[in-house]
């Protein structure tokens, strides 16, 4: 399964390799000789073969960034690395190398046909980016384990498949269990697949395949409702108003107070924080759905501002094509003319006339240019006073209600320094409950203090 030894010391993918690689697969004729003097941008090449050149590490291909097809086969690559901006390769054949662990795929999300024939891969991960693939070729390597298989139904566009002489191959029911959990494969091991191969293995695991499609709903259902719940989320931020619809908010400002969580044993507190927390929440509401109102009220400010550049620029195009259409009518008829005349005296005064009307042309396009110059920083610099209007009453009005938890925090500790206090007269007067937290009933007054001096927790 291993490549034999090579006697040639490994290389490395540098520049000159990759000029060279480039130089001999572009054309061979006048304009390859041509394109070898001027030199090739490697950002144009779409195609790039590095087979059967003892290449021990992937590097330096970012210049490649439209590449479609990259060829490395039989050499002896031990890591997949150095594809990250390879974002348009459609196919990728790395077989015959040393591979180990399919890894460094995640920004291919175009690829379509991937080869990793004949390497020391165990284990079938690592390719979700790959949503388009539909051929995928892992043959001659060291996969033991059947549920790889289950991995692979993710792949939707999945057509063609080879997994030949890998352990998992041997097994008896190889060709029914992947028919049965791949049920839209054409190919296995590059032979079609029959319909009635397709039945039998559907009717083999007929019960294992229905459980397994109600654990993939459920598990849908969950990505779904995560999906939802974030781009919620993203909304809320987009209002500035994220986690303010509930007790969020109120929640993480009490979390770490060990200390003042004490206080809710005395006599009172515990329904004096609820009515706090009740109405904290109610004014965190208010500025939550007062946020998203907002928000819908810029968003529509933008459309219209967007709306209204698109219509100015479409009709400032219009008015230029008409003037150019009827200048282009007006040209041909004067060339004909020019064609015909064979006085030159008459000829040097209609070539003066079109010059005049060109003339007449730029003038008229230059004055719709600065027309829609005008009209445009007109409308920007009234979009940006009525979003910067819209901004201040908003921060304004918010502020008068994050004024309104503040006077609600003061009543609140207002009320809780009443109780401290009187609670405080108890324990000395020796006149209290018995459930309170020990170190409260032994005296430990540093809290109250603090309490009594400061008027908050």
């Amino acid at each position: 399964m291993n490549r034999p030894c090579n006697s040639m010391e490994p290389r490395v993918m540098d520049d000159d390799m990759l000029k060279l690689a480039v130089g001999d697969q572009g054309p061979q004729e006048e304009a390859g000789q041509l394109a070898k003097q001027e030199g090739i941008l490697f950002k144009d090449v779409l195609s790039l073969q590095l087979d059967f050149r003892n290449i021990l590490r992937i590097d330096n291909l970012w210049q490649f960034e439209n590449l479609r097809k990259l060829q490395l086969d039989n050499n002896i690559i031990e890591k997949i690395e150095g594809l990250e901006n390879l974002a348009h390769l459609v196919w990728l054949d790395l077989s015959f190398n040393n591979i180990e662990t399919i890894e460094g795929l995640d920004t291919l999300v175009n690829l379509e046909d991937l080869s990793l024939f004949n390497n020391r891969i165990s284990k079938i991960d690592s390719l979700d980016a790959l949503v388009k693939l539909q051929v995928l070729s892992l043959g001659n390597n060291r996969i033991d384990n059947m549920m790889n298989i289950i991995y692979l139904r993710r792949f939707k566009c999945l057509r063609t498949l080879s997994l030949s002489r890998n352990p998992i191959s041997e097994a008896e029911d190889y060709k029914m269990f992947i028919c049965a959990y791949l049920p839209d494969l054409v190919y296995l091991d590059y032979r079609r697949i029959d319909d009635h191969t397709k039945e039998l293995a559907e009717a083999k695991h007929q019960y294992s395949i229905d459980e397994l499609k109600h654990r993939e709903n459920l598990m849908q259902a969950q990505l779904e409702d995560e999906q939802a719940r974030r781009e919620e989320l993203e909304k809320h931020k987009t209002a500035f108003v994220e986690h303010l619809n509930g007790s969020f908010l109120f929640d993480s400002m009490y979390a770490e107070d060990s200390e003042g969580n004490k206080l809710s044993y005395l006599p009172g507190v515990g329904e004096l924080l609820e009515t706090y927390k009740d109405k904290f929440v109610i004014i965190c509401v208010n500025i939550f759905e007062y946020g998203l109102k907002q928000q819908e009220k810029r968003k529509t400010e933008l459309d219209t501002f967007s709306e209204c550049v698109h219509e100015a620029i479409q009709e400032n195009q219009e008015q230029g094509k008409r003037k150019i259409a009827k200048f282009e009518e007006k040209h041909l008829s004067s060339l004909s003319a020019i064609r015909e005349e064979s006085e030159l005296p008459n000829i040097e005064k209609m070539i003066l006339e079109c010059s005049a009307d060109i003339s007449e042309l730029f003038d008229a396009l230059m004055t719709l240019e600065m027309q829609l110059v005008e009209q445009l920083e007109e409308t920007i610099n009234m979009f940006e006073r009525n979003i910067v209007d819209m901004v201040g009453v908003f921060i304004e009005n918010v502020q008068s209600l994050m004024a309104q938890c503040r006077d609600l925090e003061s009543h609140h500790h207002e009320k809780l320094l009443e109780i401290s206090i009187s609670t405080l007269e108890k324990i000395v007067e020796g006149d209290l409950d018995e459930d309170l937290p020990n170190d409260l009933r032994a005296g430990r007054f540093q809290k109250f203090n603090y309490v009594e001096a400061s008027g908050t927790f």
